[in-house]
């Protein structure tokens, strides 16, 4: 039995809504530069986490995740300034 990873699926839960968002945006409201960042930023988070898992290092593992948290706080405020913008 494989064991649970709550991490490992949150970001690709996450990655998935983020994806989907940018298709929205793109779609609907036409929006091609904010989504192109933001799907970079949110789904970057997953694929740092799992690097992390196979750091060479305690350091380079601190790092990858340091790194993962950078990529949040980059997603979150493209999400922030998206909700300030007018349609």
């Amino acid at each position: 039995m494989e064991k649970e990873d709550i991490i490992k699926d949150k970001s690709m839960d996450f990655a998935i809504r983020v994806v989907n968002l940018c298709k929205y945006l793109k779609k609907e409201k036409q929006e091609y530069e904010i989504s192109k960042q933001l799907v970079r930023s949110g789904t970057a988070i997953g694929a740092l986490q799992r690097e992390a898992m196979h750091a060479e290092s305690q350091a380079d593992f601190i790092h990858k995740f340091a790194i993962a948290q950078k990529e949040c706080n980059i997603t979150r405020s493209i999400k922030t300034a998206k909700s300030h913008i007018p349609s």
